[in-house]
């Protein structure tokens, strides 16, 4: 076993990796850009080393860093997590050239299957069923559009490299096939540096079903079953569970066999993962889909399932151990289900989010696991993925695990940050889900239906009682009844408080404050309204309950009409994300017609146009190329053309 290992990584994967580590007695090194440098796995590993600033071209994507960081901190491994270069097969070489083990797979088997169409000509040349499609690489866009209409309508155009759903177009229409491959290239070249496409059959509300495999550098290989994550919002997981309520044991049997194939085929060594699209009624007529040369982000329900660490195999597997498990040895005990909390806001489109986290709890115990790379007080940027953490739920059945992990799902804190913890829950709870009636398309179908329309009338009121109670006098004694937050008048009768509140993405209200009884308490806030009692957890302007969360903000409306109809109002342009300005199109002055392109914000892998809302004059532009901008931040003011009056009949 080595000494010390390097994790070229951050987050949630580097603290979970770390933990391994830890575990074995192997020294762990961390390594941070700037905006990492307080970071939780930075002062969880033994050592940290300084990649440089925080773009990841130049720390976490920059191999000659990260070998520097090895070499400087006595390295004789490299783990590198998931994402960046966890299969980049350049960068595995490098590693061996540096005279470090490289914790992962042959960079021959990374590029092969690194490489869709490859990929899908090696696997199915070894007996593994394929998605019919487009054979060989270097396709025209004709060819491309030939392809497709041979094989049918629907279909899913795909980029070779790359994966995470990005560059893929699901076109059902013939007569759009040339607009979606230009579109695809361009999303793939962007992405991957790539732009070779392939096309597969579409096939009609299908499951995603994985197979998860571990070989050793001894001709062993086994499977430790499959991980259902066919609930995905634009092609990402967001739910994962092991087993699959899908399968038998003769297609799980079957299954697992064709994942061993597929390692075999390009002499895997390592975790990895082989990926099945499976149609729902048929489960037995599966395809492969592309393997995964690297861990995944889901491996923890495989663990809770099997009793095997996957980081640890994968260290024993790198440093020449052999598997001590035949195929008959691996037995699947009960059921894990996972759950993915990202930096992001369902009540605004699930756009990308971030701030300060001002108060965290993360469930742990009692058949519940948080991985997570968040600490109070973490700085959650435009910069990296919005992947915060992971909630992984283990029971004896699967109703046992769907109900704990909800219940963890309600007790999760992130105050200060928009997540999706709170529709995660109610995902959970959709009929559909409870069942196993699964698809890849379900989450989109009902994704509306998860997201509350608007503010419960109870945050209000928890903020309502925060203020008056920052307003009541301290001290014994006699209280001047005018400086007593309560409405005291000569009358008698006390007046009714208002408060005017914000909650970003909503309208103002003024909110006339309840008699009820209310009780101020550090880190939580009780409230009763219409006879039931409500409490949240508190944090600054934040308020959080059962996963969800609301930045309660004051709202001057006296301000607000001096300021200008401009500024509160349809005509002002404001970030709908915290992130970067990448393109600004206009000019202070310049006239522009209704949906024009005004500029382009980028937070997270994720572009966001910002478009005009009406046709009129650029009054005012704040930003440039290159602005860092916050939440709800103004950006521009567009002045709409004057409204000419009708013409005398």
């Amino acid at each position: 076993m080595f000494d010390t290992v390097l994790v070229a990584n951050r987050g949630e994967i580097a603290v979970r990796v770390i933990r391994t580590l830890r575990a074995l007695g192997v020294r762990s090194v961390a390594v941070f850009s700037d905006a990492d440098a307080d970071a939780r796995h930075v002062r969880e590993a033994d050592t940290a080393v300084r990649l440089g600033p925080a773009p990841a071209s130049e720390s976490y994507l920059s191999a000659e860093r990260l070998l520097d960081a090895a070499a400087r901190s006595g390295a004789q491994a490299v783990h590198p997590g998931y994402g960046f270069l966890a299969e980049n097969a350049e960068f595995a070489r490098a590693c061996a050239e540096a005279g470090l083990v490289f914790i992962g797979p042959p960079a021959s088997a990374i590029d092969l299957m690194g490489d869709k169409i490859r990929a899908k000509e090696t696997v199915q040349a070894a007996g593994v069923p394929v998605v019919p499609g487009s054979s060989g690489s270097g396709l025209t866009d004709a060819q491309l559009a030939d392809s497709a209409r041979e094989i049918g309508m629907p279909v899913l155009l795909k980029p070779s490299a790359g994966g995470g759903g990005k560059g893929m177009r699901l076109v059902r229409d013939a007569a759009l096939l040339a607009d979606e491959i230009a579109a695809a290239r361009r999303e793939a070249r962007s992405s991957f540096g790539d732009d070779t496409l392939l096309v597969e059959r579409w096939i009609d509300r299908p499951r995603h079903i994985e197979i998860q495999v571990l070989a050793d550098g001894h001709g062993n290989v086994i499977h430790l079953g499959e991980r259902e994550c066919s609930l995905q919002r634009r092609h990402q997981k967001i739910i994962e569970e092991a087993p699959s309520v899908l399968l038998d044991e003769a297609t799980r049997a079957s299954m697992g066999e064709a994942a061993v194939q597929a390692a075999r085929s390009c002499g895997y060594a390592g975790a990895g993962t082989v990926e099945f699209i499976v149609p729902g009624k048929d489960p037995a007529s599966y395809y492969f889909m592309e393997m995964n040369t690297r861990l995944q982000v889901e491996h923890p329900v495989t663990e809770l399932i099997t009793g095997i660490d996957l980081v640890e195999w994968q260290l024993r597997v790198a440093a020449g151990e052999e598997l001590p498990y035949g195929q008959q040895d691996i037995t699947l005990t009960g059921h894990a289900i996972e759950a993915r909390v990202c930096a992001e806001d369902p009540s605004r489109g699930f756009l990308p989010s971030g701030g300060t986290v001002l108060a965290l709890h993360e469930p742990q115990g009692d058949g519940v696991r948080t991985d997570s790379g968040l600490s109070e007080g973490t700085e959650v940027g435009s910069l990296y993925d919005p992947m915060l953490s992971k909630v992984i739920a283990y029971g004896p059945d699967r109703p046992t695990a769907l109900r704990k992990l909800r219940a963890a799902l309600a007790e999760t804190v992130t105050l200060g940050v928009p997540t999706n913890a709170g529709f995660l829950r109610r995902l959970l709870a959709h009929p559909a889900v409870v069942s196993g009636e699964l698809d890849t398309g379900l989450v989109e179908r009902e994704a509306q239906d998860l997201v509350p329309q608007g503010v419960p009338a109870e945050v209000y009121e928890a903020a309502a009682a925060l203020r008056a109670a920052a307003l009541e006098p301290t001290g014994d004694g006699w209280r001047d009844p005018f400086s007593v937050p309560r409405g005291w008048r000569l009358g008698g009768t006390p007046a009714p408080l208002t408060h005017h509140l914000r909650v970003p993405g909503h309208d103002p209200v003024a909110h006339v404050a309840g008699e009820g009884p209310r009780t101020v308490e550090p880190g939580r806030v009780t409230v009763h309204v219409d006879g039931l009692t409500h409490t949240f957890h508190r944090a600054a302007d934040w308020l959080g309950r059962d996963g969800d969360a609301w930045h309660v903000q004051d709202f001057d409306p006296v301000a607000a009409s001096l300021t200008g109809a401009a500024h509160s109002g349809a005509d002002a342009l404001t970030a709908p994300m915290p992130g970067t300005v990448t393109v600004v199109k206009v000019s202070t002055g310049d006239r522009v017609a209704q949906g024009q392109s005004l500029l382009v914000v980028e937070a997270m892998k994720m572009e966001h146009v910002i478009s005009a809302p009406h046709a009129g004059t650029v009054s005012e532009l704040d930003v440039t190329a290159g602005s860092t901008v916050a939440m709800d931040q103004v950006l521009a003011v567009v002045i709409p053309d004057e409204t000419p009056q009708e013409e005398e009949k």
